[in-house]
């Protein structure tokens, strides 16, 4: 019923913005008076902006056509080069790369957003990286007969696209997939395992949620885990290709995440309001743009969900050397030769400061001159991967960290 009442409400806001949007264009059209009046582009500007909150926003392009190095444009290429029923593989690659230049997994979080959410992060290191990223698929989009998906199957995944990319690859993670890239990264180490990455970066993770608490983390703690199974959990409407598929929807966790910091979203949208009554069709198209990747939201199979809030939030299980994956026990000591950068944001309230740091620690056996941490200043979760401070301050240490570890590709001679 869940779900039904929630497409049944977004017909209704489809129908409302589309009128909003009907009179917006009226209200401003200078063939008519109403544009020359002192209320008509007041009118026409609060229409706007409720037809743009309220209109629906499916899944997102990367639309990254050209890359800036040194001063000389290059056209990018975006290819599937893996497809998987719960997520594709990715590539992004330019002319302007040389023969050995490193190649970089980028794990997008599987909690809500595409992974379009990471353009900037992709659009930034591939300036100088071959970059891949895990293109996770909208749950009510995938049939009941692929099976199901949980933290095993995504760790799995992992895996496979390493072993697709090939020895000496690098991986970051943000946010989210912390957890389960550190433990493929782990289980790789153990069988020494020739596609285990060269460096392991991860940003903003919750690798121990028990480090400076947020909300997010409070809540997966305030109630038992059959609480979140009853209470979030809908299943997939009809229309859909995943009909009948249970998952957490997509708008509950935009509607959490909202709700998180509905004060300040409020006043995004007033000034965009106001930049649309001054003409400032620039200022409100940049809220506009953000907003349109914000709130394009997708399912997430339920199993896979419901094993992330207990293992990672609840039970802390990763750091407590309590993790299991197909039935044997991570041992994050194995992890020996993968150099380890941690990156977290002062201002960061979905991740607190010191639980991505602790995955520094629990490297038991890494040699400390593979060990490296940075807390950007003034930066919050979105701008530890995203915006002019992760393309000006934090992409040039990653670049550094992946270059001083990162091995040329030896030729196959026929």
């Amino acid at each position: 019923m869940l779900y039904t009442a929630y497409e049944l409400n977004r017909s209704w806001m489809n129908m409302a913005s589309a009128w909003a949007s009907a009179g917006a264009q009226m209200l401003s059209n200078p063939a008519l008076p109403f544009g020359y009046s002192s209320m008509g582009p007041v009118m026409a500007s609060a229409l706007e902006v409720f037809a743009h909150a309220a209109a629906p926003y499916g899944k997102p392009a990367f639309d990254i056509e050209t890359v800036s190095v040194d001063g000389t444009e290059y056209p990018v290429t975006e290819a599937i080069v893996l497809h998987k029923p719960f997520g594709n593989l990715l590539r992004f690659t330019h002319p302007g790369l040389s023969e050995n230049a490193p190649r970089l997994l980028i794990v997008a979080p599987m909690s809500g957003h595409f992974a379009t959410l990471l353009r900037g992060t992709v659009a930034r290191m591939i300036e100088r990286c071959e970059v891949y990223i895990t293109d996770w698929a909208d749950a009510r989009m995938v049939p009941l007969d692929a099976g199901e998906f949980d933290l095993d199957d995504y760790i799995d995944y992992l895996i496979e696209f390493f072993e697709h990319i090939g020895p000496g690859a690098h991986a970051l993670a943000v946010c989210q997939p912390s957890v389960p890239t550190f433990a493929a990264t782990a289980i790789m180490a153990r069988s020494k395992h020739p596609c285990r990455p060269l460096t392991l970066t991860m940003m903003g993770g919750p690798i121990d949620t028990r480090e400076a608490p947020t909300s997010v983390n409070d809540l997966a703690m305030q109630r038992p885990i059959e609480w979140f199974r009853h209470n979030v959990i809908a299943t997939v409407p009809l229309q859909y290709p995943g009909a009948g598929r249970r998952v957490y929807p997509g708008f509950m966790q935009l509607a959490g995440f909202m709700s998180m910091n509905l004060g300040n979203h409020m006043l995004s949208h007033y000034h965009m309001f106001k930049h649309l009554v001054a003409g400032d069709d620039e200022g409100a198209e940049a809220t506009k743009d953000f907003y349109e990747e914000y709130r394009a939201v997708c399912d997430l199979n339920a199993a896979y969900y419901l094993q992330t809030v207990e293992e990672v939030f609840q039970k802390h299980s990763l750091p407590r050397g309590e993790f299991v994956h197909r039935g044997q026990k991570v041992d994050l000591g194995a992890i020996r030769e993968t150099a380890v950068l941690a990156i977290e944001g002062e201002r960061d309230d979905i991740s607190g400061i010191g639980q991505t740091r602790a995955a520094l620690h629990l490297a038991t056996n890494l040699p400390e001159r593979m060990k490296q941490y940075h807390l950007a200043p003034d930066v919050g979760h979105y701008g530890i991967f995203n915006g002019g401070k992760w393309r000006d301050k934090i992409a040039p240490i990653l670049e550094e960290w992946i270059a001083r570890f990162d091995k040329p590709r030896l030729k196959v001679v026929a």
